[in-house]
């Protein structure tokens, strides 16, 4: 239970690594224009705002693995909150539900699996 919990955690790290990637190289690509639905003037004219969510993606990320590599469940805890709650402000926010499913669930089921893990050992 603990290996397929630190593999849930390690894939929401990932995923918002990729947000990363997107958000900050790939916003005013056509990978980005497409993922976002977006104009090419607009992203030119949202793309220092990406850039700037795609950091606090990476903070997000980098969260996860450091609470992976200290092994810390609060410190896991405490990032997958931060996740869940990006999420649910973000699908809030934009009227998107798409991103309680791709950013949120992800991180519900790794904190689910977590905490049965942690009570487990």
């Amino acid at each position: 239970m603990q290996v397929l919990a630190a593999l849930l955690v390690g894939l929401v790290a990932v995923e918002h690594v990729w947000f990363l990637i997107l958000e900050m190289f790939l916003f005013t690509k056509p990978t980005g224009l497409e993922t976002f639905h977006m104009t090419q003037e607009a992203a030119n004219t949202c793309a220092t705002l990406a850039m700037n969510q795609g950091l606090y993606n990476g903070f997000l990320a980098a969260g996860l693995v450091v609470a992976l590599v200290a092994k810390s469940v609060l410190m896991r805890r405490f990032a997958l909150g931060c996740v869940i709650v990006a999420a649910m402000f973000g699908g809030y926010s934009t009227g998107n539900s798409a991103l309680l499913v791709v950013q949120g669930l992800p991180a519900l089921i790794a904190l689910v699996v977590s905490e049965a893990a942690a009570r487990r050992s």
